[in-house]
Order: structure tokens, then C-alpha cells, then sequence
């Protein structure tokens, strides 16, 4: 496998403007000739369909829900970034850019992320002019606030629905092309299979989830927006459907997968309450702008909070990490909240979850003004809860939530599939080993609205693309591989539904290869998940068929991809032997249980070729070079 991440030359402040006068255009006339497929209607989909759609293109936009505003960029919570200092506290592309290197552990290419922060504040003054109600100052600057790995404000929110209101501005300008007639929106579609024709990605295959029926369409570029991978512990932050499937189709094609190991803890979610529970609840990282995170100081202390006086309590991130305190970056935090529950100071009927109290804050700025902050973050733990966290504090605790990996892209967001673009969480581009809060919706609109639209055309004008149509037979022979899949999933006979297979999976992924890994933990699984991927063959219960609404036939497809991409991950984690961002290996830590890294050795992005079925990945490597940010000790203290 080739990999040539295509970084410009130059100085990297002027990188991005050198690359988009070199590439090649393509003329506004032509561009009506040139169909695009995108995969997913989040905020890269949605942005690169409303996007391309202005640009004259004609683009199909697929998505497996009923409308484009159901993708799960709904459900991000705390804000965007951007460096555009309104606070006037010090920020700057270059702050921004030297934040997300360092906060993902020294493991992203530093040409995309300086790209990323460089385009961030037009991302700001783009999604004002599409309507999105940003928070603002009483003169009507837009607000910030804080949030985990920055000593400053850059956090542009709108309450703690900053996901909603951009995916719905986002949505509006797709929408816009739709009535101009350049896009074409499929709802309830699911890609099934990636078509390759001469060595080019030109259509899928995709699967109408209401009737059943697969279809072929064809195209010059697919563009794959399908999110992250967190599923995968069965237990996270994303909604049920979120999968792994459309990306693991593309790199059985040929796709590259990198570093599957670098997945996100997210600090404060909802703890688990009980086998019942198909996911977990996400409580925004904002709230540590205003919420204390601790414990009791003795072991086995079970009052209320409310009865553990003020000298009784360890507000253990202010203690551990004094100049960053409740803010420091989620991989830390996640780590320290493990260690104090590991230690038996845990708190809530279970014992596996640390108080978020917002006593001090609502002393100091009233209980009104945290309202107006976070009222409806508050209403949804209210609801799931039943308690008053006004009046309580929150209870929080670890969970997988975002995936640092994913396809390999290069500098235009091209995989190793000539014409397979991968973006936002899709990809692996811009947060190394751990994502800072707030860059996943910079990164999604930046890919979306800022990059695609330079990077394809420079794509479609310097390749020599052939006709393709959905009656060529590399189309056939991709629906027939779709259609035998489907029918040998429906012909089990076990008792087992896809779910509590999952289910199983989850909790090797989670105790074997969660928020801490070590090399017998990490072999455990990888003789676990063959057990699992023989019971899924032999015991899978699927019933009805095929050409109709299925959602259990579904459910057996992502979970045979997630059971697959799992070893990969697994096996991913095993082979780098050091600890970065959100992959702790317990092997590689200083005396204090902080990550160490191992530059020497793995400062690089580890890229998994499909070797075939019933055989091992291949690696392969693309070295990180340093030349702005260089490597030291990720201290926040």
C-alpha cells in the first residue's frame, strides 16, 4: 500500500493556499456533468452536499434515517471552536493549532490540523450567515467559554445544543440545493457495498431499509461522512445506529484503516444503571467550566454529598493538575476518575461514578445564570435521572464516546481508493490520539464546507474518468455479493438475536481493551472475539426477510462488521507498545500513572491494509515529522 499523504510544500502557514491555486479546476459549466455520491447527512455530509450542490454539481445524498437532521452531529452539546479571540485572552491559529497537536499526544500530521485551525473562523462567520443562533455577549459579540485542553475562551456555543443548531444550518443550506434541483436526497438508504471500477471508486450499492430493495448508483467521487466507530463497545455515547459498516465496506475495497485504537473516554456521562441499557448519555464537557469534579477523601464513604463536609472532599483534577484543574483534556480526566473509583471512593448506588457539583458556581453567579448556560443539559439529567442537579451534584463517569481513527485520508481527504473521500469522524486526519471537546464540529464543517470542495474538483479536473453507469457489471457483481451476504445472515437458525451478541462483544471491548490496556488483557480478546464471531455463525437468531422492513437483519450486518473490525482494533491497540492520548497502555506510564509516549518508536500513523479473507492485516506506516510543535511531555499541571 502506497501512501502518499500529499503535503504541500512551503512554509505551513501558506501550505493551504499554495495547494488550492495548484489544483486543477474545473470549469462552472462542466460541473453539472459530474455526479458526486455522499454517505451520511451530518455536518461533513450536509456541508459537502450544500456545498458541491452550490458549486453546479449534481450530488445523491444518502442517509440511513427518515430525514438528513436526524445524523448524529445532532447530538453534540458544548460548542465549536474557532480562534478568532473575541475574549481577547490570547488565542490564535497558531494557539489553536499547537492546542490540537499537543492535546491529541503528539500523533496528528501536523499539516492538516494548522489547516484545520486556520479555517476555523470562517467556519464561525459561515454558520452566522446560515442562521445559527450562537450564543451572544449583551453587545452582541458572540460568546465563548472554556473548554478541556485550552487556558482560554474558543468555544462558540448555542446552550448546550451547539450540534442541533448547526446540523439545522447545515440541513437549510442542503436543503437549498435540493429545491434548485443539484442535490437529491435518499433517506432510509443504507451503503452496502463500495463499487470499484479500473481501480476508481465510482458508486454503492445501497439498500432501501423500508422495502429491502437494493440499489445501484453510480458516480465520479464518493464522498463517505458515516461518523465513528464507539459502537463497538456496544455501550456509548452514540446513537444505537451509529456503525462501523460503510467504512469497514471500504477498506475490505482497499481503504487503509488507521491507528482503530485511538478511541475517546469521554469523562462525564451519565453512568450505567443496569444490563437494560442499549447506550449511554453524554452531559456536555462544558459543564466542567462551572461543575467541581470530586470525591469523598475516605474509602467507602456512602453519605449523600450533601452530608460529606467540605474538608471530607477531594476535588481530585484541581489537586492533580493545578493550572488546568476540571479542564484538563478528556483522556486525563477520564484516567483520573477511573483511578479515584478503582480506589474505592466512588460514589452512587453502583459505586462507579464521581460527583459534577455546581454548589459554588450557582453561589457565585446565581442559579438563573446556569440556567441560561445549560438549562436544557440540566432537563435532560433530570429526566434520566430523576435528580435535581441544581440542588444535587451530577453524577458522572467514563464512556466511549468519539473515535480519533479512521480511513486514511491525505492532505485532499482522499483515501488509498483513487476517488473514496473520507470525512470528519470518518477519517483520522486531525486529532492524533485524543480530540480536544469542541473540535469534532470544527472538523466536520471544515471538511465539509472549507476543503471537499477545493480537493475533489482538484480530483475530478486532473483524472481521466471513464463512463460509468449502474448497468456496468462490476455494479452486478457488487449487488450480488450485497444480496448472498443478506440471504446467509437470514438462513441461521440460532437463538441468539444480533443485540445480546453485540452485547457480548462490548463487554470483551470494554474490560479488555477500554480506558486501560495491557498486552495479556489485549490477547485475552483477541482469543475472545473469534469465540464470539464462531457463536454469531452458528447461533444467530434473524428472522423475516429480506426485501422488507428489517431492522434485525440490519442489526446482524453491523454487528458482523463491528465483531471484524474489532480484531483489527484489538489488534491495532497490541501492536503499539506505548501509551498516547486515549490508548493507555498500563505497561507505559510514568511513576505518577501518567501516559508515556514513545516517539522513537511510534510516531506515526499505523494504516491496516485487508489482506483477504481468513488472513492477517497488513501494516503499514506513515511517519509524523515535527517540525512546529515538537514533542515533549504532555504535562497539565
Amino acid at each position: 500500500m502506497k501512501l502518499d499523504a500529499k503535503i504541500p510544500s512551503g512554509p505551513i502557514e501558506k501550505k493551504w493556499d499554495k495547494h488550492r491555486f495548484d489544483l486543477k479546476l474545473v470549469n462552472p459549466n462542466n460541473k453539472r456533468k459530474f455526479d458526486i455520491i455522499v454517505v451520511g447527512s451530518g455536518l461533513a455530509g450536509a456541508g459537502a452536499a450544500a456545498s458541491l450542490g452550490e458549486l453546479g454539481y449534481n450530488v445523491k445524498v444518502f442517509t440511513m434515517h427518515d430525514s438528513p437532521r436526524r445524523a448524529h452531529s445532532i447530538a453534540a452539546q458544548g460548542g465549536i471552536n474557532a480562534a478568532k479571540n473575541y475574549p481577547n485572552d490570547g488565542d490564535s491559529v497558531w494557539r489553536l493549532f499547537h492546542d490540537t497537536v499537543k492535546g491529541g499526544d503528539y500523533r496528528a500530521r501536523e499539516a492538516n490540523v494548522y489547516r484545520l485551525a486556520q479555517v476555523s473562523n470562517g467556519i464561525i462567520d459561515h454558520c452566522v450567515a446560515l442562521g445559527v443562533p450562537f450564543a451572544r455577549e449583551y453587545g452582541g459579540l458572540l460568546s465563548n467559554r472554556s473548554f478541556g485542553g485550552a487556558q482560554l475562551m474558543r468555544t462558540f456555543y448555542a446552550r448546550g445544543q451547539t450540534g442541533q443548531q448547526l446540523l439545522l444550518g447545515a440541513y437549510s443550506a442542503m436543503m437549498r440545493q435540493v429545491a434548485a434541483g443539484t442535490v437529491k436526497v435518499f433517506p432510509r438508504r443504507e451503503m452496502t457495498e463500495l463499487v470499484i471500477k479500473n481501480g476508481r471508486a465510482r458508486g454503492i450499492i445501497a439498500r432501501d431499509l423500508v422495502t429491502g430493495r437494493l440499489e445501484s448508483h453510480a458516480g465520479h467521487a464518493v464522498l463517505l461522512c458515516t461518523g465513528g466507530y464507539s459502537n463497538v463497545f456496544y455501550l456509548s455515547t452514540n446513537a444505537a445506529t451509529c456503525n462501523v459498516s460503510a467504512a469497514w465496506t471500504a477498506y475490505k475495497k482497499g481503504a487503509g484503516f488507521a491507528n482503530p485504537c485511538f478511541t475517546q473516554i469521554h469523562p462525564t456521562c451519565i453512568p450505567r444503571s443496569g444490563d437494560h441499557q442499549s447506550k449511554l448519555t453524554l452531559m456536555s464537557e462544558s459543564l466542567r467550566n462551572d461543575g467541581r469534579v470530586w470525591v469523598p477523601k475516605n474509602k467507602g464513604d456512602r453519605r449523600s454529598a450533601g452530608s460529606i463536609p467540605e474538608g471530607e472532599r477531594d476535588y481530585f483534577l484541581e489537586r492533580r493538575y493545578p493550572a488546568f484543574g476540571n479542564l484538563v483534556p478528556r483522556d486525563i480526566a477520564s484516567r483520573a476518575a477511573k483511578t479515584e473509583v478503582d480506589a474505592g471512593k466512588g460514589v452512587g448506588p453502583t459505586g462507579q461514578s464521581v460527583y459534577l457539583d455546581f454548589r459554588d458556581s450557582i453561589a457565585r453567579k446565581g442559579e438563573d445564570k446556569i440556567r441560561a448556560e445549560y438549562g436544557n443539559l440540566f432537563d435532560m439529567y433530570h429526566q434520566i435521572t430523576d435528580e435535581n442537579g441544581y440542588k444535587v451534584p451530577m453524577r458522572i463517569y467514563p464512556a466511549p464516546h468519539y473515535t480519533m481513527g479512521g480511513l486514511w485520508v491525505d492532505y485532499d481527504l482522499m483515501t488509498t481508493v483513487p476517488g473514496l473521500f473520507a470525512m470528519g469522524e470518518a477519517n483520522f486526519s486531525d486529532h492524533g490520539a485524543n480530540r480536544l471537546g469542541a473540535s469534532a464540529l470544527m472538523q466536520g464543517l471544515a471538511d465539509g464546507f472549507f476543503i471537499i470542495p477545493y480537493t475533489l474538483g482538484g480530483y475530478l479536473a486532473g483524472s481521466k474518468l471513464e463512463a460509468a453507469a449502474d448497468s456496468d457489471p462490476e455494479f452486478g457483481r457488487a449487488a450480488g455479493e450485497a444480496e448472498a451476504r443478506f440471504r446467509r445472515l437470514l438462513s441461521s437458525k440460532g437463538k441468539k438475536p444480533p443485540s445480546e451478541l453485540h452485547r457480548q462483544l462490548g463487554d470483551v471491548m470494554w474490560n479488555e481493551c477500554g480506558m486501560a490496556r495491557n498486552e495479556a488483557s489485549l490477547k485475552r480478546a483477541l482469543v475472545k472475539i473469534p469465540e464470539i464471531r464462531e457463536e454469531f455463525r452458528e447461533n444467530l437468531a434473524v428472522g423475516g426477510g429480506a426485501e422488507e422492513l428489517n431492522q434485525t437483519l440490519e442489526r446482524a450486518a453491523r454487528v458482523e462488521d463491528f465483531i471484524d473490525f474489532a480484531e483489527l482494533l484489538v489488534r491495532d491497540a497490541l501492536e503499539r507498545r506505548e501509551s498516547c492520548g486515549g490508548h493507555f497502555r498500563e505497561e507505559s506510564c510514568t511513576p505518577e500513572g501518567e501516559a508515556r509516549r514513545d516517539d522513537a518508536g511510534f510516531s506515526h500513523a499505523a494504516v491496516w491494509e485487508h489482506a483477504g479473507e481468513g488472513k492477517a492485516p497488513l501494516l503499514n506506516k506513515e511517519a509524523l515529522e515535527f517540525e512546529h510543535i515538537k514533542p515533549s511531555e504532555r504535562s497539565y499541571k
